[in-house]
């Protein structure tokens, strides 16, 4: 989708992937500086670790306490988080009153404290985190500004039920529906039948869509959002960082996503 993106702009850059092991990390990055790389994201397992080989970081990526999206600059290395604006676009067109919208997200990985940081960005009323591990759910609670720790709240599993009743917003930032797990939903039906009238279901996965989670809401007549959209938009806001451009064609970059997606199915 980012070369999609770069061919209509008509631009001398190209999207390319690298496989480097985490010992490499470092060695990696003064590579990329030797050659002139502009920019770059960064994955599972280095969104924690390049944060001290960074020369700044940005205030969402250091609430985040994760980098995805990194940028050249004069005098280094800037970290940021791209997927917290990717989170949040679609869910800035949906008219409703986020400041009356009770959010629960199930999963207490990385991806949990990028939605943590969008609900807060949106203005949720309270986010509750979902995590069976009580010592990762507390280690979870730390590091975030007073804003954030004063609506947030962790939960186990075995309080979900409780939960659900409320969840205007109910977000799967799990794995479960996807690899090993795609015949898993994080949620049973029965359970999701307790969601409020309105409720909208979102799923972190794009592939496949929609997830048992998702064509669980669906059956049930609640709204269903799968990270599609998300992943679009999060590579577009990078895609500007590294270009330095006020906008990119993210319907070429949705499209060209789409036709991949189809392409392996």
């Amino acid at each position: 989708m980012h070369n999609a993106a770069i061919a209509r702009l008509n631009l001398d850059y190209v999207y390319l992937p690298f496989l480097i092991a985490p010992e490499s990390l470092a060695v990696g990055l003064a590579g990329f500086g030797a050659i002139g790389v502009v920019g770059f994201n960064v994955t599972i397992p280095h969104k924690q670790a390049i944060l001290p080989l960074l020369t700044q970081v940005s205030p969402v990526a250091a609430a985040v306490g994760a980098v995805n999206t990194v940028q050249r600059l004069d005098c280094g290395w800037l970290g940021t988080n791209t997927d917290v604006e990717g989170f949040v676009a679609p869910l800035l067109s949906r008219e409703r009153d986020w400041s009356r919208t009770v959010a629960v997200v199930l999963g207490n990985g990385g991806a949990a404290r990028a939605v943590v940081a969008g609900c807060s960005q949106l203005g949720c009323a309270e986010i509750y985190v979902v995590g069976r591990n009580r010592e990762r759910l507390a280690a979870f609670l730390q590091g975030w500004d007073r804003p954030i720790v004063d609506k947030l709240r962790v939960c186990t599993w075995d309080e979900l039920s409780s939960l659900i009743p409320q969840a205007g917003l109910l977000v799967n930032a799990t794995d479960m529906g996807m690899g090993t797990k795609i015949d898993q939903s994080p949620v049973d039906v029965a359970v999701m039948r307790l969601l409020p009238p309105g409720a909208i279901a979102y799923d972190l996965i794009y592939n496949p869509s929609p997830t048992k989670f998702l064509q669980a809401a669906k059956e049930l007549g609640f709204e269903a959002i799968d990270g599609s959209e998300m992943l679009v938009q999060q590579g577009a806001a990078a895609l500007k960082l590294w270009l330095q451009l006020p906008s990119v064609p993210v319907d070429v970059m949705r499209q060209a996503l789409l036709n991949h997606l189809e392409a392996r199915q």
